[in-house]
């Protein structure tokens, strides 16, 4: 496959924290098609099933299984690994885990990004970096517009709040130790909502509906009124790859994007649900079964014109591709079919389109 990205990636040493994650899965597959040297650094999967096991990966690239929050164990893989490009995707991302358990966020999201600055500054190979936040990132005031990269960060809940610290601790990084020729160019990445093949999480919608269909019920449809900003996983993956790559070339290029959908595809979660029903077909339904949780933003989008203007970037897929490439990824894992097969030949018609 011809591909800029493919390209320059080939023979890459590249580090992803967070690789036994749904995002991090896709992301690790991409760089071992684009023939990338990868290490991975992450707890054991999130989920059973999981898409990192379901891709045989720890076969097939250079797994290390470890915490963000151990710095010394963390510092100990990039002295062995060497790694040129860091794709920082670890965390806990999970909107109700969080108030559950705001430490532990917190922990994890704001001294696990600590950890990994701090290693790339001690590791003299690390020439570009990406921070992978969110675009709950930012404070959010239910307004129509979308939220540019110069708008106020607070996030409000644990987890949002967290990811908000974790950008002011890169930004502070990246004035106090990254400012010489020879230091890594660092990025911040703030992505919607995703969806595809193999999230297997708690607490997400797509997921929620592929369980209700493997049970035989009704979808509850939990906030079925708010706005989010979804997007295929390929999008943001592309972007992050991107910025790295542009960013390794020319540290001008360093800087903090949204990544998300156009503005007809920013849909609430109830629009979403239909599509997912009518691309399943058979006796797939939703019901509106609010459950007076705990708060979560209402209406949220991005503004990503920035990315835009200075990558050439756009979204590939509207919503309701998205929605159908993640049915037919799901229906080849439910019938026993070559998940890696699917998975790959997703990942080629994206970056070839």
């Amino acid at each position: 496959m011809t591909n800029p990205i493919f390209d320059f990636y080939r023979g890459k040493r590249v580090l992803v924290t967070g690789h036994t994650g749904f995002k991090g899965s896709w992301l690790c597959e991409i760089l071992l098609l684009a023939g990338a040297q990868v290490t991975g650094y992450s707890l054991n999967p999130p989920s059973d099933p999981s898409l990192f096991e379901l891709l045989g990966l720890s076969e097939r690239m250079d797994s290390r299984i470890g915490d963000v929050r151990d710095l010394a164990h963390m510092k100990q893989v990039f002295e062995e690994t060497q790694p040129e490009i860091v794709l920082h995707l670890a965390a806990q991302p999970i909107v109700r885990e969080s108030y559950k358990n705001p430490v532990y966020t917190y922990e994890t999201n704001v001294m696990g990004t600590v950890h990994l600055l701090e290693c790339a500054r001690l590791c003299p190979s690390v020439r570009s970096l990406v921070n992978v936040t969110t675009d709950k990132v930012y404070e959010n005031r239910e307004w129509e517009n979308g939220y540019r990269e110069t708008d106020r960060l607070d996030g409000y809940d644990p987890y949002s709040n967290s990811k908000s610290c974790s950008e002011l601790v890169t930004h502070s990084y990246v004035k106090a130790f990254f400012g010489e020729e020879t230091s890594p160019a660092v990025s911040a990445c703030r992505a919607g909502n995703v969806i595809g093949g193999g999230d297997f999480a708690a607490d997400r919608i797509v997921p929620d509906c592929i369980r209700a269909m493997q049970k035989g019920e009704e979808i509850a449809g939990r906030n079925p009124y708010s706005t989010r900003p979804y997007q295929h996983v390929l999008e943001p993956l592309y972007l992050y790859l991107t910025v790295a790559m542009r960013q390794y070339e020319d540290r001008s290029f360093a800087g903090y994007y949204n990544v998300g959908p156009d503005d007809e595809d920013c849909i609430a979660t109830g629009e979403l649900v239909d599509l997912f029903c009518g691309f399943w077909g058979g006796e797939a339904r939703w019901e509106n079964w609010y459950d007076g949780g705990p708060h979560e933003a209402n209406f949220l989008k991005l503004d990503c014109s920035r990315v835009k203007k200075t990558f050439g970037w756009r979204p590939r897929y509207h919503v309701s591709q998205a929605v159908e490439k993640t049915v037919e990824w799901t229906k080849e894992w439910l019938s026993g079919g070559d998940v890696r097969a699917c998975t790959d030949r997703q990942i080629e018609e994206f970056f070839m389109k």
